[in-house]
């Protein structure tokens, strides 16, 4: 499981609640994360993987302050429109094909916000992007670019920029086989002819993902005032979740969010999309899976209280979704949230009344001696 290290007087800023060490390690413990150590400044938590949403200061704290009650239900993002449009080249579909982007403005930034978005995008890199492989995030100073911005694919000894903690200008290849971040992540783009990159308006190379942003546009300060991000990775769905995660930390530090449009050619997006995503809420299969008997009303606060919002169609009761979560797909996922939310230690041990001996499925075992014989001939 990741390890996430947070100073403890913002968090406890962010929550808007006193807590002292002892509290901080039984109640947030029992929001399904780990407490490995509080000391004087700092609170060192341990996150289950499918939570890449907790893996920063603001989103362990905005999850904090529903399920200790200082803040209810679904925090809103208002988007606001940018009217930029980037494109995405034809040159990258059998590459690294997606990305998703923003715009964000009014970052107030100082030494450990910076720090604390330096901490979460190498998190979600090693967490949610299986080291980059499955996305990568750029953060850049948008007053250092010129629009319109182009993702594209080039070769190799025609990408030419002065990468991160570097001092010379180097090419694609140079990169990969000489800068240390190069030689660490060169692997997932050894077997392609060409890399992606993102191109301003001053053709100028902002970076070459997943590897590395360039040292001139792709390192933000505390100047930084507006901020250009990017995701990139091989399926939509997750560059844009990743992206989510990344823009509400942002909008939580105060920061304003401006979708882009994306021009897939045939397509276009509006990225972000931060609008929760919807699932029907069946009251019996939680009931059964968790071996209660609550009601409508209760499982409305236990919801609210991990996050969610909750609207009533008709008959149906349906949970809105947060955008920032990864993890919700399934009825199942519900039901962990709302046993988390009610506390196990509140659910009743219960040996099952009926003993069983487990066997192998009698189909399965004849499909498998099936399967050996079309081998064997």
């Amino acid at each position: 499981m990741p390890t996430l290290t947070i100073n403890k007087k913002e968090f406890l800023k962010i929550i808007k609640k006193k807590l002292s060490d002892k509290d901080i390690e039984e109640k947030i413990s029992m929001m399904g994360v780990s407490i490995e150590k509080v000391d004087n400044k700092e609170i060192t938590v341990e996150v289950f993987a499918n939570r890449p949403d907790l893996l920063s200061e603001y989103g362990l704290g905005r999850a904090a302050s529903t399920f200790l009650g200082t803040s209810k239900g679904l925090k809103n993002y208002k988007v606001k429109k940018s009217n930029i449009t980037l494109k995405i080249d034809s040159s990258v579909k059998d590459i690294r094909p997606y990305t998703a982007c923003c715009i964000v403005k009014n970052l107030k930034l100082n030494n450990e916000k910076i720090k604390e978005i330096i901490q979460i995008q190498e998190k979600l890199h090693v967490t949610y992007g299986r080291n980059r492989k499955k996305c990568a995030i750029g953060i850049y100073p948008l007053d250092k670019i010129k629009m319109p911005i182009i993702y594209k694919a080039l070769e190799p000894n025609k990408i030419h920029f002065t990468p991160l903690e570097s001092n010379e200008e180097m090419n694609g290849i140079e990169i990969i086989r000489d800068h240390p971040t190069g030689k660490e992540y060169g692997h997932l783009l050894k077997d392609y002819k060409k890399y992606p990159v993102f191109i301003d308006g001053n053709n100028k190379i902002l970076s070459m993902p997943p590897i590395i942003n360039s040292e001139e546009t792709g390192r933000i300060t505390l100047q930084t005032k507006e901020a250009f991000i990017e995701c990139s990775g091989f399926e939509y769905n997750v560059v844009s979740k990743c992206l989510n995660i990344i823009t509400t930390t942002l909008a939580d530090m105060g920061a304003e969010i401006y979708s882009m449009t994306l021009n897939y050619g045939n397509k276009k997006i509006e990225s972000p999309n931060l609008k929760p995503e919807e699932m029907r809420v069946d009251i019996n299969y939680i009931n059964k899976r968790i071996g209660l008997e609550l009601k409508e009303n209760e499982i409305k606060s236990l919801l609210e209280k991990m996050g969610y919002g909750i609207q009533k169609k008709g008959k149906n009761i349906i949970a809105l979704i947060p955008s920032y979560r990864t993890d919700v797909i399934h009825q199942i996922d519900l039901v962990e949230d709302i046993a988390i939310a009610y506390g196990y230690d509140n659910i009743q041990e219960e040996i099952p009344k009926v003993a069983t001996i487990a066997e192998e499925d009698k189909f399965d075992n004849f499909r498998n001696k099936v399967s050996e014989i079309w081998i064997i001939k």
